[in-house]
């Protein structure tokens, strides 16, 4: 399992959920069988070793494996709105909730938030735009997960040099939980994210005992998500910068982000566990404090509330 990261009966599931749209692909004489592509795939995105190493073992050539991949992440992707959805209605977020106050002590979280960056090579287009703060060419990532570590939302299109709270705000999930999505309910992000009535952060320098305690129960809830972007990056090693950089232009890259987000759900919600002796991923440079914006009095007066319940 440790080649693939899913059980054979799982790989055998998703071969045959991807063999479909895969053969209309590849209508050819001696077309490659979807086994090959779904388990060379899937061995470069466990791995990130080289297209040419993993061509050799699956006995194709390199410019046929670069060139049947883009189909097996569309439709890895294509499953996403099975997998990865974010709670809007009033059940899920209940639920969601329940989960994140058995593990935390924390009230009416809907979700945690954070980014993480891929290192990638340095594109050959608006080159600047991807050096981040630790001068390393990245897409910056933007994750939303629940306290079972299931992802909730993606986004993975954003240059290395944008600032998290600005992928926040251009995201769908910002603009519907600013305009109400969220109902009672909060994301948890640390201080890189503005404060809002919809998303509490943590007390910069806090002083008093009540705002020791909010920021410790906060850190209990929002950890989740560092834990699940871990996660991601030790199963499918191709995100891991310890495994060196992608080597594809930003929107391949954005690709294979996705489709890993979706495998990882999969993997969660089938229990499948991490191989043994898996380095760490390595860490995301951090973030800025944003500058005060609008919204921040509501959300003062309501992280200030729950610092009273908590």
């Amino acid at each position: 399992m440790s080649r693939f990261r899913f059980p054979r009966a799982m790989l055998l599931d998703l071969c045959a959920e991807l063999g479909p749209a895969l053969e209309r692909a590849t209508r050819r004489n001696h077309a490659i069988p979807v086994q090959t592509q779904v388990l060379t795939t899937l061995g470069f995105l466990a791995t990130g070793c080289f297209q040419r190493e993993l061509a050799d073992r699956s006995g194709i050539s390199q410019p046929s494996l670069s060139a049947l991949m883009p189909s097996v992440l569309n439709g890895i992707i294509h499953m996403g709105s099975r997998y990865i959805r974010f709670p809007y209605t009033v059940e899920e977020q209940a639920e969601i909730k329940r989960q994140f106050a058995a593990m935390s002590d924390f009230p009416n979280v809907i979700g945690a938030i954070d980014c993480t960056h891929i290192a990638i090579r340095a594109p050959s287009e608006h080159e600047f735009a991807y050096v981040n703060r630790k001068h390393v060419h990245t897409i910056n990532v933007q994750v939303v997960c629940d306290a079972h570590m299931n992802f909730t939302n993606i986004v993975a299109r954003w240059p290395g040099a944008t600032h998290d709270s600005f992928i926040l705000t251009h995201s769908s999930v910002g603009n519907r939980l600013q305009s109400g999505a969220g109902r009672d309910g909060w994301l948890l992000g640390d201080s890189g994210y503005p404060l809002r009535r919809w998303l509490l952060t943590p007390v910069l320098n806090a002083q008093s005992a009540e705002e020791q305690r909010y920021n410790e129960v906060h850190g209990r809830a929002r950890s989740v998500v560092e834990r699940a972007i871990g996660l991601l990056k030790c199963r499918w090693r191709a995100l891991n910068a310890s495994g060196g950089r992608l080597l594809y232009q930003p929107a391949k890259v954005c690709r294979i982000i996705r489709a890993c987000g979706v495998l990882h759900n999969l993997s969660q919600r089938n229990g499948i566990p991490l191989p043994p002796d898996l380095p760490p991923p390595e860490l995301d440079p951090e973030t800025q404090p944003p500058p005060r914006q609008v919204g921040f009095q509501q959300g003062a007066r309501v992280r200030a509330d729950v610092m009273r319940r908590l």
